[in-house]
């Protein structure tokens, strides 16, 4: 039965991104890298830093805040790869994916997205001085960075897209709601192709799914255990792998900031799809709806509002 209904989920999905692949583009404002150097106070208010982005908090002289993100991945190639980027992320809308708003071009290369209030997820799973998240908090996060990576691999035109998901790419807004923050175009990325005229081959789009359906095991885990996932996650992947889910080790690995404030019954079915998650390396056919599908399963919510 659970086959057909996830056969039944994704005609449904092909006929939605049929009748949605030619969406409107968002309008986007053009910054100057002096607006930009100005608004992050001489690039000084980072963020985060990866090999490939380094994010800013952002305040512009209008009063606009503003998280700026300097683009890498296109360091070597001219406007128009970066211009056709800029184009498909305008088109990306979707409650758990930040909206850009304005992009820059010149010496340096910069997309600005909307404010996050709340800031990291990191910040407030690893700051002693942050407000604790709860559970139910927590599970919305699960979700719905699961519902924003279904649409990301099935939504969109073209369909797949590199992103990057940890607890440091992604922010919250004043009501917690979590949204992605570290998205672009798959074959940009990891082939260093301006704007490929053909998709990706499809054992190229098969391990990006596989590796980002990964990196939301160890979110997962990251959200249960408090313990960061950047900084060597193999033990909780060990842990979640060998884990039989009996009460007592799953006691000694929760987070101490969330006590006994859980369900333990929605606990148990997050951990499990963590361990699918992170088995997902050795099992190809699982895809991103049907993660999305098990989560609301054991979690018992058969709705996710996006």
């Amino acid at each position: 039965m659970e086959p057909l209904i996830f056969k039944i989920r994704l005609l449904i999905l092909a006929w939605v991104h049929f009748r949605s692949r030619s969406g409107p583009i968002s309008l986007v404002k053009q910054f100057s890298n002096k607006d930009i150097k100005k608004a992050t106070d001489g690039f000084r208010r980072i963020m985060y830093n990866s090999s490939k982005r380094v994010a800013y908090r952002a305040k512009f002289q209008n009063g606009h805040a503003a998280i700026v993100k300097e683009v890498r991945a296109f360091e070597y190639q001219d406007d128009t790869a970066f211009y056709r980027e800029v184009q498909l992320l305008g088109r990306l809308h979707h409650r758990h994916i930040a909206a850009l708003n304005g992009f820059s071009c010149g010496p340096k290369r910069f997309l600005v997205f909307e404010n996050m209030e709340k800031g990291s997820l990191k910040e407030h799973l690893s700051d002693p001085l942050m407000t604790p998240l709860n559970w139910r908090i927590r599970l919305q996060i699960a979700v719905g960075i699961a519902a924003a990576l279904e649409y990301l691999h099935f939504f969109c035109d073209p369909p797949m897209y590199h992103v990057s998901v940890s607890s440091s790419t992604i922010m919250l807004d004043e009501n917690f709601t979590a949204k992605l923050c570290d998205v672009s175009l798959l074959c940009s990325v990891e082939n260093n192709n301006p704007l490929p005229k053909s998709k990706c081959s499809k054992e190229c789009r098969d391990d990006i799914c596989k590796h980002t359906i990964f990196q939301l095991g160890l979110l997962i885990l990251e959200l249960v255990t408090g313990q960061s996932s950047e900084e060597g996650g193999v033990d909780l992947v060990q842990w979640v792998q060998d884990s039989r889910f009996r009460r007592r080790s799953i006691h000694q690995m929760i987070d101490p900031d969330l006590g006994d404030s859980y369900d333990f019954k929605e606990l148990k079915g997050l951990l499990a799809v963590a361990k699918m998650c992170v088995q997902s390396i050795h099992m190809p056919t699982i895809k991103t709806p049907q993660i999305l599908w098990y989560l609301q399963k054991k979690l018992g919510r058969t709705q996710v509002v996006c």
